[in-house]
């Protein structure tokens, strides 16, 4: 089967991130929220599918490890563990994955690589569910704000690699952009918030703004670990179910480590 050309790549990309946009914002907007707790169960389970294959579970057990991670969703959701569990994976993802992928994410060591799929995926689904509509829209776009800027600002001028072995079209350059353009964004969304807006004066603004790059940098560590494991697996891609993008772990992986900080973060202020 011969290769798609550029163009095509693009057309196809293009259309597949305009309809996921469109199902997500008519998600987001349009149905209470326990339908779209279920919708999030749905992003859980499709990414627990895909982290288990790139961990070397056999099929059999795919679906055992999905369902897991369904479970303790279930139960987490609106307990009183939320919290704890969401300083859990904070942690995770500013202390323990950073000192990972600075000794080299393995397949040898495939049980810690299936508990570190359970604490990516399932606080992410808790704080996904958990944020305020527009909080949520708010940090995803966090999201998409940083990885378009560290892609083009690297793409650009990026000279230094910020981790060649595993993700060599990554840059310190690119995440220069990323930090700065997810401030700006910070600062727009704190003057045209108006919750925000009431909230974050005077000396608020000093954590607030660390709070930003805290989460800006979790987004680029996250998009690493997934990096990551794919390489660690072979695979380009973490599945083949997004024409263009590859699978649901390649949509989200930044969104997994930034989600759990930016909940905490909101809650800080008194946004939630």
């Amino acid at each position: 089967m011969p290769r798609p050309t550029p163009d095509r790549l693009f057309l196809t990309r293009a259309l597949t991130a305009t309809v996921l946009l469109a199902v997500f914002l008519a998600a987001l907007l349009l149905l209470e929220r326990p339908a779209f707790a279920v919708l999030v169960a749905v992003v859980i389970a499709l990414g627990a599918f895909e982290w288990g294959r790139l961990a070397g579970l056999g099929r059999g057990v795919l679906a055992a490890y999905a369902a897991a991670c369904l479970v303790l969703f279930g139960l987490l959701r609106g307990s009183a563990l939320v919290e704890p569990v969401l300083w859990a994976a904070a942690l995770f993802w500013t202390v323990a994955v950073p000192w990972w992928l600075a000794t080299g994410v393995t397949s040898k060591g495939r049980a810690w690589l299936l508990a570190a799929g359970i604490a990516a995926l399932v606080p992410a689904g808790v704080a996904m569910a958990g944020l305020p509509p527009r909080y949520l829209l708010m940090m995803l776009g966090l999201v998409w704000v940083a990885d378009t800027a560290a892609y083009a600002v690297g793409s650009a001028i990026g000279r230094h690699k910020l981790a060649p072995s595993i993700s060599p079209g990554k840059s310190w350059e690119g995440v220069g952009g990323a930090s700065v353009a997810g401030l700006i964004y910070a600062i727009i969304c704190a003057i045209v918030d108006p919750v925000l807006e009431a909230r974050i004066q005077g000396a608020v603004w000093a954590p607030y703004l660390a709070g930003a790059a805290l989460l800006c940098a979790a987004g680029i560590v996250g998009d690493l670990f997934e990096s990551a494991l794919k390489r660690q697996a072979g695979a380009k891609d973490s599945g083949k179910l997004l024409p263009g993008h590859g699978g649901v772990l390649d949509r989200i992986d930044s969104a997994t480590a930034t989600l759990p900080p930016a909940l905490l973060l909101m809650q800080a202020i008194g946004a939630t």
